[in-house]
Protein backbone atom coordinates (compact mmCIF):
# COMPACT_ATOMS: atom_id res chain seq x y z
CA UNK A 1 0.00 0.00 0.00
CA UNK A 2 1.47 3.68 -0.84
CA UNK A 3 1.67 5.93 2.21
CA UNK A 4 -0.37 8.90 0.76
CA UNK A 5 1.81 10.83 3.23
CA UNK A 6 4.91 9.84 1.25
CA UNK A 7 3.31 12.06 -1.52
CA UNK A 8 2.38 14.86 0.80
CA UNK A 9 5.63 15.33 2.41
CA UNK A 10 7.82 14.19 -0.42
CA UNK A 11 10.47 11.74 -0.82
CA UNK A 12 9.75 8.46 1.32
CA UNK A 13 13.61 8.49 3.21
CA UNK A 14 12.03 11.83 4.47
CA UNK A 15 8.75 9.92 5.99
CA UNK A 16 10.34 7.29 7.46
CA UNK A 17 13.08 9.76 9.12
CA UNK A 18 10.68 11.72 10.76
CA UNK A 19 8.71 8.81 11.79
CA UNK A 20 12.06 7.51 13.51
CA UNK A 21 12.44 10.53 15.25
CA UNK A 22 8.98 11.55 16.24
CA UNK A 23 8.67 7.76 17.64
CA UNK A 24 11.48 7.63 19.05
CA UNK A 25 12.29 11.12 21.06
CA UNK A 26 14.40 9.60 23.86
CA UNK A 27 16.75 8.41 21.77
CA UNK A 28 19.55 9.88 19.60
CA UNK A 29 21.09 8.36 16.35
CA UNK A 30 23.92 8.80 14.19
CA UNK A 31 23.49 9.05 10.46
CA UNK A 32 24.64 5.69 9.36
CA UNK A 33 22.53 4.51 12.23
CA UNK A 34 19.18 6.60 11.52
CA UNK A 35 20.05 5.42 7.79
CA UNK A 36 19.90 2.15 8.67
CA UNK A 37 16.58 1.77 11.29
CA UNK A 38 14.97 3.46 8.32
CA UNK A 39 15.84 1.55 5.95
CA UNK A 40 17.00 4.32 3.56
CA UNK A 41 20.34 5.17 1.78
CA UNK A 42 22.54 7.14 4.12
CA UNK A 43 23.06 9.64 1.44
CA UNK A 44 19.72 10.69 1.42
CA UNK A 45 19.34 10.15 5.47
CA UNK A 46 22.27 12.74 5.28
CA UNK A 47 20.19 15.22 3.46
CA UNK A 48 16.62 14.72 5.37
CA UNK A 49 18.63 15.35 8.53
CA UNK A 50 20.25 17.86 7.56
CA UNK A 51 17.46 19.57 6.79
CA UNK A 52 15.42 18.24 10.03
CA UNK A 53 18.45 20.52 11.71
CA UNK A 54 17.87 23.59 9.58
CA UNK A 55 14.27 24.22 10.62
CA UNK A 56 14.85 23.18 14.17
CA UNK A 57 13.15 19.68 14.25
CA UNK A 58 16.68 17.50 15.05
CA UNK A 59 19.33 18.56 17.53
CA UNK A 60 22.84 17.06 18.05
CA UNK A 61 23.43 15.52 21.10
CA UNK A 62 26.70 16.95 22.81
CA UNK A 63 29.27 13.74 23.02
CA UNK A 64 30.86 12.39 20.42
CA UNK A 65 30.08 10.25 18.18
CA UNK A 66 27.42 13.05 16.82
CA UNK A 67 24.12 11.89 17.20
CA UNK A 68 20.95 13.40 16.19
CA UNK A 69 17.92 13.55 18.13
CA UNK A 70 14.25 14.99 18.34
CA UNK A 71 14.08 18.67 19.77
CA UNK A 72 10.79 18.01 21.58
CA UNK A 73 10.41 21.82 22.48
CA UNK A 74 9.67 21.88 18.40
CA UNK A 75 6.45 23.41 18.30
CA UNK A 76 4.98 21.04 15.89
CA UNK A 77 6.09 17.70 17.89
CA UNK A 78 2.28 16.77 18.91
CA UNK A 79 0.71 17.56 15.40
CA UNK A 80 2.91 15.63 13.35
CA UNK A 81 2.98 12.73 15.63
CA UNK A 82 -0.16 12.12 15.39
CA UNK A 83 -0.37 12.68 11.58
CA UNK A 84 2.62 10.03 10.61
CA UNK A 85 1.40 8.10 12.97
CA UNK A 86 -1.90 7.68 10.58
CA UNK A 87 -3.76 5.09 12.71
CA UNK A 88 -6.86 4.50 10.96
CA UNK A 89 -4.89 3.71 7.90
CA UNK A 90 -2.59 1.83 9.67
CA UNK A 91 -5.03 -0.43 11.71
CA UNK A 92 -6.32 -1.50 8.03
CA UNK A 93 -3.44 -2.61 6.86
CA UNK A 94 -2.08 -4.49 10.11
CA UNK A 95 -4.07 -7.33 9.44
CA UNK A 96 -3.21 -7.37 5.56
CA UNK A 97 0.13 -7.15 5.79
CA UNK A 98 0.13 -10.34 9.01
CA UNK A 99 -1.92 -12.31 6.78
CA UNK A 100 0.37 -14.31 5.02
CA UNK A 101 2.26 -15.06 8.52
CA UNK A 102 -1.18 -17.72 9.94
CA UNK A 103 -4.73 -17.88 11.02
CA UNK A 104 -5.47 -14.87 13.19
CA UNK A 105 -8.73 -14.87 15.59
CA UNK A 106 -7.84 -11.59 17.10
CA UNK A 107 -5.89 -8.46 16.50
CA UNK A 108 -5.93 -5.95 19.18
CA UNK A 109 -4.28 -2.37 18.51
CA UNK A 110 -2.91 -0.23 21.64
CA UNK A 111 -0.12 2.07 23.24
CA UNK A 112 1.39 3.35 19.94
CA UNK A 113 -1.56 3.09 17.62
CA UNK A 114 -4.07 4.51 19.96
CA UNK A 115 -1.83 7.76 20.44
CA UNK A 116 -0.63 6.27 24.19
CA UNK A 117 3.27 6.31 23.48
CA UNK A 118 4.68 5.12 26.57
CA UNK A 119 1.79 1.75 26.56
CA UNK A 120 3.75 -1.35 27.19
CA UNK A 121 2.16 -3.11 24.04
CA UNK A 122 0.96 -2.06 20.80
CA UNK A 123 -0.46 -5.12 19.14
CA UNK A 124 -1.69 -8.30 20.15
CA UNK A 125 -1.93 -11.22 18.44
CA UNK A 126 -3.78 -14.51 19.16
CA UNK A 127 -4.28 -17.02 16.60
CA UNK A 128 -3.08 -20.74 14.72
CA UNK A 129 -0.82 -21.53 12.64
CA UNK A 130 1.57 -18.93 12.59
CA UNK A 131 4.75 -18.64 11.24
CA UNK A 132 6.50 -16.70 13.81
CA UNK A 133 9.72 -15.98 11.13
CA UNK A 134 7.52 -14.45 8.63
CA UNK A 135 5.75 -12.23 11.30
CA UNK A 136 8.56 -11.31 12.63
CA UNK A 137 9.33 -10.20 8.90
CA UNK A 138 6.30 -8.50 8.62
CA UNK A 139 6.28 -6.70 12.01
CA UNK A 140 10.27 -5.06 11.15
CA UNK A 141 8.75 -4.35 7.87
CA UNK A 142 5.90 -2.10 9.81
CA UNK A 143 8.79 -0.60 12.46
CA UNK A 144 10.71 0.59 9.39
CA UNK A 145 7.75 2.57 8.01
CA UNK A 146 6.41 3.67 11.49
CA UNK A 147 10.14 4.39 12.89
CA UNK A 148 9.71 2.74 16.18
CA UNK A 149 9.59 -0.65 17.72
CA UNK A 150 6.42 -2.70 17.75
CA UNK A 151 6.41 -4.45 20.93
CA UNK A 152 3.98 -7.44 20.26
CA UNK A 153 2.14 -10.78 22.08
CA UNK A 154 1.20 -13.40 20.34
CA UNK A 155 -0.64 -16.07 21.83
CA UNK A 156 -2.63 -19.09 20.29
CA UNK A 157 -6.23 -19.16 20.38
CA UNK A 158 -6.75 -21.97 23.23
CA UNK A 159 -4.20 -19.77 25.33
CA UNK A 160 -5.85 -16.62 24.95
CA UNK A 161 -9.31 -18.02 25.91
CA UNK A 162 -7.72 -19.76 28.58
CA UNK A 163 -5.65 -16.82 29.72
CA UNK A 164 -8.92 -14.49 29.50
CA UNK A 165 -11.14 -16.56 31.29
CA UNK A 166 -7.89 -16.32 34.16
CA UNK A 167 -8.27 -12.82 34.47
CA UNK A 168 -4.65 -12.67 33.13
CA UNK A 169 -2.77 -9.79 33.97
CA UNK A 170 -0.97 -9.19 30.36
CA UNK A 171 -4.64 -9.67 28.67
CA UNK A 172 -5.84 -7.27 31.46
CA UNK A 173 -3.29 -4.84 30.20
CA UNK A 174 -3.95 -4.88 27.33
CA UNK A 175 -8.08 -5.04 27.69
CA UNK A 176 -8.47 -2.69 30.47
CA UNK A 177 -6.22 0.42 28.65
CA UNK A 178 -7.15 2.45 25.55
CA UNK A 179 -7.36 0.18 22.56
CA UNK A 180 -8.93 -0.71 19.54
CA UNK A 181 -9.95 -4.26 18.07
CA UNK A 182 -9.65 -4.06 14.51
CA UNK A 183 -10.35 -8.54 14.05
CA UNK A 184 -12.08 -10.53 16.14
CA UNK A 185 -13.30 -14.32 15.22
CA UNK A 186 -13.27 -15.52 17.99
CA UNK A 187 -16.32 -14.28 18.85
CA UNK A 188 -15.74 -12.76 22.46
CA UNK A 189 -17.78 -9.71 22.04
CA UNK A 190 -14.65 -7.64 23.63
CA UNK A 191 -14.74 -4.00 23.40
Amino acid sequence: MTDELQKLFGPPARVKLLRLFLFNPRSAYTLPDAAKRARVPDEEAHREIALFARIGLVERTKRAPVRWGLNTHFEYVAALQNLLLNAPARSRDIVARIRAAGAFKLVILSGIFVGEWEGRLDLFLVGDRIKERKLRECIRALEAEIGKEVRYALLLSEDFLYRLNMNDKLVRDVLDYSHRIVLDRLGTGLK
